[in-house]
């Protein structure tokens, strides 16, 4: 069995199950860190470890077989990324076979699974790692930094939008493909903020999830929306903050200016008898932070391998997820009243 003693001095060797629309990357990723030992790709179908082969030649293993990466004792880590639907049954698997587990979001379909796999994993002493990928951008960890230095003052309202055309899927509504995202990212920027209440709204179309979603959650202390669509004429990422010192504009399209820190806001003095304040707006001067070239997936493996190296919490690990997932169940909820 692998777990965190036997990972620390040695290089750990990592295998992908799933090569379809998102493994290639993760792939990719994988072997161009050398501090990986990239043992093998695992996927159901020959055209897509053909593909694979191609790319990877012999460097490393190929299979049709799920129970050969499990049944592989040199293995210690398995990358996931495969449908939603399947995580809860090939990650239980993966930590029974004693190894660490890096899988792609959301986490699970449900709080109880996830629960269940967070309690196998302490058993064992193994590592969870939910790829919220955003976390690990350079934009979202300087948004972090603005955030705890008190710059942004105290959050107000958060807006997220996450829109194009196509990728319409049928395991996941939008909400959960899409704006998972936006919950993980406000998880993080705000270290795990109360939820007091969840609100959504979709529409079903070319699916049976809903391909359009809204979403309201009133945070202890602040307000997020969020949009998602699979159903939109433009591709649109998109992250508003508005503090009351500061506000911050994220457009994750934009290839110039992905990041603006605006001195915009309201200033309050003393008012009139009628008012407790009068408020003024207050327009000064944008900036433009400089931000550092990364790949956010591999930024996201790198730290999984590094938290089993140095025994640490994944700052994705599976209580983030949970939480995650908690406001998700709650959307599904309100969509099903609606």
């Amino acid at each position: 069995m692998s777990n965190y003693s036997e990972c620390e001095n040695k290089k750990m060797k990592i295998a992908l199950v799933g090569y379809g629309y998102w493994g290639p990357n993760v792939a990719k990723n994988i072997y161009r860190n050398n501090n990986w030992d990239f043992a093998a790709v695992c996927d159901k179908k020959d055209s897509r470890l053909k593909k694979a082969r191609e790319l990877y030649a012999d460097s490393i293993q190929y299979t049709n077989d799920f129970w050969d990466i499990i049944q592989d004792k040199t293995i210690d880590a398995v990358a996931l990324a495969v449908e939603t639907s399947a995580h809860y049954d090939l990650a239980k698997e993966v930590l029974f076979a004693g190894k660490h587990l890096y899988v792609e979001k959301p986490f699970t379909s449900t709080v109880i699974q996830a629960e269940e796999l967070k309690q196998i994993a302490l058993e064992r002493n193994l590592m969870i790692h939910v790829d919220h990928i955003m976390v690990y951008h350079p934009a979202i960890r300087k948004i972090h930094e603005f955030i705890q230095s008190g710059d942004i003052g105290e959050i107000i309202w958060i807006d997220c939008s996450r829109l194009n055309l196509g990728q319409v899927k049928d395991d996941v509504n939008s909400m959960w493909d899409l704006n998972v995202h936006d919950l993980a990212i406000i998880d993080y920027l705000t270290n795990g903020a109360k939820v007091r209440s969840v609100k959504a709204m979709g529409t079903k179309m070319y699916s049976h999830k809903e391909t359009i979603t809204q979403l309201m959650v009133q945070y202890e202390g602040f307000f997020a929306t969020m949009r998602a669509s699979w159903i939109s004429p433009i591709k649109e990422r998109k992250l508003i903050i508005a503090g009351t010192k500061k506000m911050v504009v994220y457009d994750d399209v934009d290839v110039v200016n992905k990041l603006i820190v605006y001195d915009k806001g309201f200033d309050t003095e003393p008012g009139t008898e009628y008012a407790d304040y009068v408020v003024k707006a207050r327009n000064g001067d944008a900036i433009i932070p400089k931000l550092s070239v990364e790949d956010a997936l591999y930024n996201s493996l790198e730290h999984f391998r590094e938290c089993i190296v140095q025994k640490k919490t994944s700052m994705t690990d599976a209580d983030a997820a949970i939480r995650v997932i908690h406001i998700l169940e709650q959307a599904d909820i309100s969509l099903e009243k609606d």
